[in-house]
């Protein structure tokens, strides 16, 4: 806990709790957080607040009862009074480009943690020209991508790298699979991001021409197109997410990602006429979210707010596989969970922010990584809560493999 913010009334706050996958976070809250702490849920429609207080009252009756907070988007002063009595805030209201930025700006002023669920590059750029100085100085933490974007593929290549060698050059490749369904939450944001590529570039190349550098390491993202991995038996699919970004900005910010870190990152497919046509797929959802009536008309196919039943979650899983190379020596992981579009996502949200409030992290301030700012704290939650960090292969001396 720290100093700037014991005194005040809450621990932690969940912003959106009246939606789908903040349903699910209010939940899991409710069921994990400890009892002496202090929550509240926070929105703008006080009578749907009171109906999530009581269902999780009928849920989880021996659970700390949340508070209900007033806050709206459009409303800077509730969202500046919910920060500010608070340490940390957990937000699931998106897409985050068009609703994030003022309790992004909130917390920064009041030096309040924070942690969201978003996949959207430019909105986590954005907020790194506009509110990174000011969480410096409040010592405000600034965690996005806390969701399946990016949590399984930044601690899983931190996993990694933890198991070569120190001091050498390394390369990770992340490949993942699911038999999940997107979320229409994050549906409805990819499309938005993708109608938008122009404004992503610019936000990228303003974000590398202000942001620091490591002034002795390098740490690369490397782009390739499909091929066959002979290590996993898949053919590989270039994913053009948030995600490799992330792991790229750990390896920056963090030494024993060694001298010169690069991570390639991938969707795995069984089968070379799945890959193209997802390629193909890909390539027309690209070019039908530049035209307004298409993308609204896709929108609507998959609205936010509305999720798979409990039976379909349940049988919904995800790995991803990470091979790691460096100093002669390659080694096989893998993190696997279960429903990563809205169970495991609500999870990771929730152990983000409770491993925020609660535990010993490594001093930091600013935006950050879930690899920079909580590590193997919240590693070790998740592994408590379910999900799994394997060694499928230790690190072995091994020669004429493929590295990328």
């Amino acid at each position: 806990m720290t100093a700037r913010t014991a005194d005040r009334p809450f621990d932690l706050v969940l912003f959106g709790a009246t939606g789908f996958t903040g349903g699910l976070a209010a939940d899991y809250l409710a069921a994990h957080l400890p009892a002496s702490a202090r929550w509240a849920i926070a929105g703008r429609d006080r009578a749907r607040l009171d109906a999530v207080g009581e269902r999780l009252l009928r849920g989880s009756p021996r659970a700390p009862v949340p508070e209900r907070l007033h806050a709206d988007v459009s409303d800077g002063d509730s969202l500046r009074a919910v920060a500010g009595s608070t340490r940390v805030v957990a937000t699931t209201v998106g897409p985050y480009l068009e609703h994030g930025e003022p309790m992004v700006a909130a917390c920064a002023a009041m030096g309040t943690d924070y942690v969201d669920l978003t996949g959207e590059p430019e909105f986590i750029d954005r907020m790194y020209l506009s509110h990174h100085a000011a969480a410096v100085e409040s010592g405000a933490r600034l965690v996005h991508a806390c969701g399946f974007d990016s949590v399984p593929h930044d601690l899983g290549a931190l996993f990694t790298v933890s198991q070569l060698p120190a001091d050498v050059p390394l390369t990770v490749r992340g490949v993942v699979r699911s038999n999940a369904m997107m979320s229409g939450g994050t549906f409805r944001s990819a499309l938005g991001q993708l109608a938008r590529p122009r404004q992503l570039r610019q936000a990228s190349a303003a974000r590398q021409q202000r942001e620091p550098r490591p002034a002795s390491r390098r740490a690369r993202r490397r782009g390739r197109l499909p091929r066959r991995d002979a290590d996993l038996g898949l053919w590989l699919l270039p994913l053009p997410t948030v995600d490799p970004v992330v792991v790229h900005r750990s390896a920056a910010g963090r030494a024993d990602y060694g001298p010169d870190f690069s991570y390639a990152h991938y969707a795995g497919i069984q089968r070379l006429p799945t890959l193209l046509a997802a390629a193909a797929g890909i390539g027309g959802l690209l070019a039908a979210s530049q035209v307004r009536p298409l993308r609204r008309l896709l929108g609507a196919r998959v609205p936010p707010g509305a999720g798979p039943s409990p039976d379909r979650r349940a049988r919904s899983w995800f790995t991803v596989d990470f091979i790691g190379a460096g100093g002669g020596d390659r080694v096989h992981t893998q993190v696997r969970g279960g429903d990563p579009g809205y169970d495991e996502t609500a999870k990771m949200l929730s152990e983000a922010a409770m491993c925020l409030a609660f535990d010993d992290n490594p001093p930091t301030s600013g935006q950050v990584t879930t690899a920079v700012a909580m590590a193997d704290h919240l590693r070790q939650r998740l592994v408590d809560a379910g999900m799994s960090f394997t060694v499928l292969q230790p690190a072995s001396q091994t020669e004429g493999r493929t590295t990328g």
